[in-house]
């Protein structure tokens, strides 16, 4: 198998991130925008023994699956993975995705329910947020990294985003030209504009202009004046050589920095660097299976991993109270203004610290309570610590959220049993765990992604 060779195949499989699985004589191939079934050609981009990453290269018998992506640049975006797939193939895929993994990774085997369907599949991220960058000729250029690389595909529009994403592109760079600011160069580590984030509240607009340097953005909120009729506009000062996007360097150059809004009948505070969901529609499903759950009288709910504490308020709503863990301090913060706002002083704490330095402090105030635990942690998935307090804790049920299949079957294991630590390792277990499945249904709040949220319900046995 050489590099740059042009090779033909039937694709076996889709792989965890929707690439096709090509099985060849003397090689196993993975191909990004081919569809099961289909008979594909591909160019092999690399070679690693017996391994081989390719790229597509023509479609020889389409799948009945395969659609016309909306995307001009979808091949060259890192953004979507599976605009070429029709949407209910899209759900069938990211449900059978958990499963596997859950067998694959956890030894679980366990009914998944179809995946819930996004109302929007199009359209239907309330945030943006994409580098700046310069073109050859040193204009500016607004747009997504390509795949595995600090590139800028340049983009005018983005189909995920809501229709006002065109109009502030158009607008950033009319401000730039006009103004002579430079777009950001990862490589000299030059420029002053890095990136533009927007987030879309209701009706209204959070804007930042993220620069390596305090600039003056009176024109800018002059051209937006033209497009958004309710806007805030923020300066983040970033001069710093990492990935993250905000520094703590904030100025508000127009209105308060912030809006008001409410969901599921709790009011909140969103700033620049608040965390909500991109998705309002699967956002409101998800939180509401989560509250029907978890929500009673009598219960006291533990939010582990709690975030800007908007479900750790719902919970407080409907329980006897409720407890919010969350290492970040401005998330903190956020919740504090929840809890005020929603006149929640006396059934709403938030804990400000890891969850593993708190959990059993928690834990222990709320001995003789019936207890549901919620938990929501990032990618990496639960500390061991967290799982072992969890199922030593007693409570009654364990509401799991989860957006990597991979982590939750590692961490939904060793609950139910059919995986246990090892020293430092995790191997499969015959055991009987401290909890038993009650469901598993995935969420679609990325349509055109590789990526599933998924809820998964867990009685204690």
């Amino acid at each position: 198998m050489q590099k740059n060779e042009i090779y033909q195949g039937v694709v076996k499989t889709l792989g965890s991130e929707g690439e096709g699985v090509i099985d060849l004589e003397n090689a196993r191939a993975f191909v990004p925008g081919c569809l099961g079934g289909e008979e594909v050609t591909f160019k092999a981009l690399k070679v690693k023994g017996d391994v081989i990453y390719g790229k597509i290269e023509s479609v020889v018998s389409p799948s009945p699956d395969r659609v016309a992506p909306r995307c001009g640049v979808y091949s060259k975006c890192g953004g979507c993975q599976l605009q070429h797939m029709d949407y209910s193939a899209q759900l069938s895929f990211k449900k059978q995705l958990v499963s596997n993994c859950l067998r694959k990774l956890g030894g679980i085997d366990f009914p998944v329910s179809d995946a819930v369907p996004s109302p929007e599949i199009f359209g239907y991220r309330n945030k943006l947020s994409m580098p700046v960058g310069n073109d050859a000729d040193g204009n500016p250029i607004v747009g997504p990294y390509a795949p595995r690389s600090h590139r800028i595909v340049s983009v005018d529009n983005c189909v995920l985003q809501r229709g006002w994403c065109s109009t502030l592109i158009s607008c950033l760079k009319l401000f730039m030209s006009r103004s002579g600011y430079k777009g950001y160069d990862d490589a000299t580590r030059k420029g002053d504009i890095r990136y533009i984030v927007c987030r879309q509240l209701q009706d209204k607009h959070i804007i930042t202009v993220v620069a390596t340097r305090r600039i003056k953005l009176d024109a800018f909120a002059e051209i937006l004046d033209r497009e958004f009729t309710n806007f805030t506009l923020l300066l983040n000062v970033n001069s710093g050589t990492g990935n993250v996007i905000f520094s703590d360097k904030w100025s508000v150059c127009r209105g308060q920095g912030f809006f008001e809004g409410e969901d599921l009948g709790i009011k909140f505070r969103a700033g620049a660097n608040t965390f909500l969901q991109i998705n309002d529609g699967v956002r409101t499903a998800l939180y509401s299976a989560i509250v029907n759950e978890v929500c009673s009288p009598d219960a006291v709910a533990i939010d582990l991993y709690s975030g800007g504490g908007m479900l750790t308020a719902m919970l407080a709503r409907g329980c006897k109270s409720a407890y919010g863990i969350e290492v970040v301090k401005e998330a903190v913060v956020c919740a504090g203004e929840l809890k005020e706002m929603n006149d929640l002083q006396d059934k709403m704490f938030n804990i400000c610290g890891t969850v593993e330095d708190n959990i059993d402090k928690v834990l222990s105030d709320t001995e003789g309570y019936e207890r549901v635990i919620v938990c929501d942690p990032p990618r990496k998935g639960m500390q061991r610590s967290v799982v072992r307090a969890i199922i030593n804790s007693g409570a009654e049920k364990v509401v799991l959220v989860s957006c990597n299949p991979a982590t939750l079957a590692r961490d939904l294991g060793l609950l139910c049993g059919t995986l246990k630590e090892d020293g430092a390792n995790i191997i499969r277990s015959d055991g009987d765990g401290a909890y038993r499945i009650e469901s598993i249904t995935p969420y679609d709040m990325f349509p055109q992604t590789k990526h599933i949220e998924t809820l998964v319900v867990l009685n204690r046995k």
